[in-house]
């Protein structure tokens, strides 16, 4: 196995990851639910986010954040996400990006659980 290296490993991963996603019992519905028939954008966004978090190329422009304030998730959900992840990264990637990559989607998960904690618990973001 090798590194992460390139946007061609970027969209494997995602689209690996994904592909998992789609089909869980815990998280698909809520992920299929929100993004509907908008598959093909929401994944070349993901390509754009993780290959600026991953890479020097600078691709990413927006708020990550925001899509997700509303989502009916709690820490089950985002565990299973980083299970998901993980487990997708270990079976296509080896190495320091590859290990990158599990970190920062951990280190994302916990800003976003707390986040949405936070807002909900002040009653902001309430439908």
């Amino acid at each position: 196995m090798k590194d992460i290296e390139n946007l061609e490993d970027i969209q494997l991963l995602v689209d690996s990851f994904y592909g998992k996603v789609r089909q869980d019992k815990l998280i698909g519905h809520i992920f299929n639910q929100v993004i509907g028939n908008r598959w093909e954008f929401h994944l070349n966004k993901m390509y754009t986010f993780w290959q600026t978090v991953l890479t020097d190329d600078y691709t990413y422009n927006g708020r990550p954040f925001p899509p997700h304030m509303k989502l009916p998730v709690e820490q089950e959900h985002f565990d299973r996400w980083l299970a998901l992840f993980s487990a997708t990264v270990d079976d296509l990637f080896e190495g320091k990006k590859a290990e990158e990559a599990k970190w920062r989607a951990n280190r994302m998960a916990l800003m976003f659980h707390s986040k949405i904690t936070y807002y909900r618990e002040r009653g902001w973001g309430e439908a």
